[in-house]
């Protein structure tokens, strides 16, 4: 980070005389009297003074990212929150607070500080996706997330509702984090892509820099939100909506910058740990903080690497092999589709529920379908939900090929070595997507996919067991046995993921029906095989500033 104002200053008064650096001491001790905490020069400070809406700070372990939230909220905040992802593990910011305020005001048992003018600085733990519900309903004027990237998208951002202040008074997000290490914090690297992700349309953002943003939250229990990036602060209408843009920025600390952490044993203990934990914690590598679980079921790996291989347009003479349909029953969650050209898959088609009518839904979204199809192209359709019913009817009465999908259903396919076989298709369909995409197979891979975080997040969150009825991929949501699924630890809804898996288990593929395709074309039917990219609805990607 190149040097701010402060850190000009700072090098300036370290060049005047002894006695001239101390009176200046004196009249900084003067003007921060009434501060019960007071920040390092150089990020700390930067972090203090920053006037962003939404603040990332930190990076490497040991940059002061739990005294930055605490000073804030102690000395600013009219009555802020700090979380953490389990109440017990707020114990070191307890510990840190009594040092700056010593035990007068602390209540143990609300684990709440009350300052002599009333002000209240709360500490709080978020276990379950929805435990966030809890702090519904009073507002905050300061919200700050410690270790950030361990929370999931929903508690984030569904408190936003009631962030609030006085007039004239500012309200505050900080998240404070290293580097998150499991695909849960995914959503980090979306909100700071201009900082932090180098794929992104807006990176490199210095550090410290405002950028403005729309965050659309549609419904956080089925799906995650999105960020609009817009050009400044104001007023915008996105799809008939009107949203007020925040600002958000990043800045990184360094174990550099703490003067109180920055020791040769605590640097050592950094140093010595293995990778990534090494890059995620000593280096503040926010990329190397995206590691797989031991039992994930497709390695994020194989998912960014068939990402790079995807081009806007799919090989030429190969059709439309098949089509997955993830269906809504409307409302909040969108309906997803994933057209498939052999290995390479189109952007993904999102409708919003709400767009399509509740009394024709079954037929309305069978002409979505038959409006995204080409080439006699296979359904896949999902028939799990209850929603899938009716288009199913109608896309098979009007003679369209559609094979109905049912994750719970049981099967008799097997591993590709033909070692196990799967407690049920869905374990099967997410198998075979992550034989497809091993790179290691002979040829190696030729999966191409869109370029969609959702996508990408997704597809590394399921995670897999081995049984004596065979391979048990983790299940979407909710069984009736109550086992959780994938729904109910991230916080959102996949869709995405199980449209492309669903769009991969069946239909035809080049290595089945590449004689089909080419007699077809010494036919004359080479016109109707050339593979056509299908409409695209991504959403909400342009917004329109109110003037």
């Amino acid at each position: 980070m190149a040097k701010g104002l402060l850190d000009e200053l700072i090098d300036r008064v370290a060049r005047k005389p002894a006695p001239v650096r101390r009176r200046i001491a004196e009249e900084v001790h003067e003007a921060t009297k009434h501060m019960a905490w007071v920040p390092n020069p150089g990020p700390q400070t930067d972090a203090y003074l920053s006037e962003a809406d939404i603040l990332l700070y930190g990076g490497q372990a040991g940059g002061g990212k739990s005294h930055l939230e605490l000073g804030w909220g102690v000395n600013e905040s009219d009555n802020g929150i700090i979380f953490r992802r389990e109440l017990t593990q707020t114990d070191g910011l307890e510990s840190d607070g009594k040092k700056i305020l010593g035990g007068d005001g602390w209540n143990g048992s609300d684990h709440e500080w009350t300052l002599p003018d009333l002000r209240t600085l709360k500490l709080a733990g978020m276990r379950e996706p929805d435990s966030w519900m809890a702090h519904a309903g009073r507002e905050r004027d300061y919200l700050a997330y410690d270790e950030a990237g361990e929370f999931l998208e929903e508690q984030v951002a569904s408190l936003f509702a009631w962030l609030r202040a006085r007039p004239g008074k500012r309200t505050r997000v900080v998240l404070a984090s290293n580097p998150p290490r499991t695909s849960d914090g995914y959503w980090m690297i979306d909100w700071f892509g201009p900082w932090i992700d180098d794929a992104h349309p807006l990176y490199p953002t210095a550090p410290g820099v405002l950028r403005w943003a729309v965050y659309i939250a549609k419904d956080l229990r089925n799906q995650p939100g999105q960020l609009v990036w817009v050009e400044a602060p104001g007023e915008y209408t996105i799809d008939g909506e009107t949203y007020t843009a925040r600002s958000y920025t990043f800045i990184p600390a360094s174990l550099e910058d703490n003067p109180f952490r920055n020791t040769p044993e605590y640097r050592a203990q950094l140093q010595n740990l293995p990778e990534p934990l090494r890059s995620q914690l000593l280096k503040g590598d926010f990329k190397a903080g995206l590691t797989d679980s031991a039992y994930q079921v497709i390695p994020s790996a194989w998912v960014r690497a068939a990402q790079a291989r995807w081009k806007e347009k799919p090989p030429d003479e190969i059709p439309m092999c098949a089509i997955g349909v993830d269906p809504t029953g409307g409302g909040v969650d969108d309906m997803c589709m994933a057209p498939r050209h052999d290995a390479w898959f189109a952007r993904l088609i999102k409708i919003p529920g709400k767009d399509i009518p509740q009394n024709r839904l079954g037929t309305h979204a069978a002409g979505l379908v038959v409006k995204e199809r080409r080439d006699g192209a296979t359904v896949v359709l999902d028939l799990g939900g209850g929603y899938g019913g009716g288009i199913y009817n109608h896309l098979s009465e009007n003679d369209v090929e559609c094979i109905g999908y049912k994750g719970a259903a049981a099967t008799t396919r097997r591993t590709a070595d033909k070692k196990f076989g799967f407690t049920n298709t869905r374990s099967a369909a997410y198998w075979g997507f992550r034989e497809a995409l091993d790179p290691d197979q002979p040829g190696g891979s030729g999966i191409a996919l869109p370029p969609d975080k959702r996508l990408m997040a997704g597809l590394c969150a399921p995670t897999y067991e081995t049984t004596s009825r065979g391979i048990k991929v983790e299940p979407k949501s909710k069984n009736e046995s109550g086992e959780k699924g994938v729904i109910e630890r991230l916080g959102w809804s996949p869709n995405e993921a199980d449209a492309v898996v669903m769009s991969w288990w069946a239909g035809p593929r080049m290595a089945t029906h590449a004689g089909d395709w080419i007699d077809k074309k010494l036919q004359g039917g080479g016109r109707g095989m050339r593979g056509m990219m299908p409409k695209v609805v991504l959403g909400h990607q342009t917004a329109r500033r109110r003037r």
